[in-house]
């Protein structure tokens, strides 16, 4: 559950500063904190609806986990777009996919490179942690739903997000979350 804790304290600490997250963002990140505390309660192998989704379709594993990973592209993926919109880090907007994505995919690969260490320490702290559920491909699937989850939010959830986003220009405070503007390049300075 350090995720929970890191994200909590990261949002905090981001709120001292003057930022603060759209509506929406804030929703997601609940959402995924949610899933999170539950998957660590019961481990992501073991969750109680995991197991009842798993017996009522047949399923050979609990699949809960795939939901966390899910999660773990699509809520990085509106946080990052977030970020990068408001401080105007792209300003071309193909680019914003590819890099918010690529973003994302970069935290999935991390978080499984964490979980190969969990496994290398021990295998007691490999099987509660991992959860592979003796599926060799486990790692891959796990990356696959976070790029799932990624490309969701930027098909379905651009609209609700620019509204949430635009719902924060009128906040009472200054600027609110607004960062000075990087300084545009020219052709030559590259």
């Amino acid at each position: 559950m350090a995720p929970v804790f890191i994200g909590f304290i990261g949002i905090f600490i981001a709120q001292a500063k003057g930022w603060r997250f759209s509506n929406l963002a804030l929703v997601l990140i609940g959402l995924h904190m949610v899933v999170l505390i539950v998957g660590g309660r019961y481990t992501h192998a073991l969750v109680p609806v995991g197991d009842w989704v798993k017996d009522a379709f047949d399923l050979s594993r609990n699949h809960y986990d795939r939901l966390g990973h899910l999660m773990q592209g699509l809520v990085p993926a509106i946080i990052c777009r977030e970020i990068f919109i408001r401080n105007k880090v792209i300003e071309k907007r193909g680019w914003m996919a590819f890099c918010v994505i690529s973003v994302c995919m970069a935290v999935s690969a991390v978080y499984e490179l964490i979980e190969w260490a969990a496994a290398l320490v021990s295998a007691e702290a490999s099987e509660a942690f991992l959860g592979t559920q003796s599926d060799g491909w486990d790692t891959q699937s796990d990356m696959f739903c976070a790029l799932i989850g990624a490309c969701i939010a930027f098909i379905s959830l651009q609209i609700p997000h620019n509204k949430s986003m635009k719902n924060l220009e009128g906040s009472p405070q200054k600027k609110l979350g607004q960062f000075k503007s990087q300084p545009k390049y020219t052709k030559r300075d590259h």
